[in-house]
């Protein structure tokens, strides 16, 4: 029985000496911060969030190309958000699943707005398609009536 409880002792020290000095894996996540027109976005502040407890694990600024990096990720799974000076989330990349020693790319791109007033060629191209979407086909009637008049 001694034996038995001393073999199973040293299997236990064993393990834990070998799993405290086993070296830590980490990862490199690298992506580019785009415009809606696809343009760099130089000093724009990027930060990774950790999906599976919603923490923001780092935070960096993308250098004059609008390339970013982090280091010394652990593995798991992880979204880029592209944030604003008031802190709120911009545009998000998709979500990165990483593994140890993996080095992983992504785009963040700001997604394309119109303005919500003003006569603008985009607003006018909105609004004509959010009409056709539900159905509406014509709100005015344009030309003359192609139908005999009774």
């Amino acid at each position: 029985m001694r034996a038995l409880i001393s073999a199973t002792l040293l299997a236990s020290v064993l393990v834990s000496t070998l799993t405290a000095h086993s070296p830590r894996v980490t990862a490199l996540i690298q992506g580019t911060a785009l415009s809606a027109l696809n343009r760099p976005l130089s000093r724009a502040q990027v930060r990774l969030r950790d999906v599976r407890f919603g923490r923001v694990r780092d935070v960096a600024s993308t250098d004059d190309a609008g390339i970013f990096v982090f280091h010394d990720v652990d593995p798991g799974s992880y979204v880029v958000e592209l944030f604003g000076s008031d802190k709120m989330t911009l545009a998000a990349s998709e979500i990165l699943n990483v593994d140890g020693g993996a080095v992983v790319s992504t785009i963040v791109k700001l997604p394309f707005r119109v303005a919500p007033f003003g006569l603008s060629l985009g607003s006018a191209l909105a609004v004509t398609a959010a009409a056709a979407a539900s159905g509406i086909l014509a709100t005015t009637v344009a030309g003359q009536p192609v139908s005999p008049v009774r």
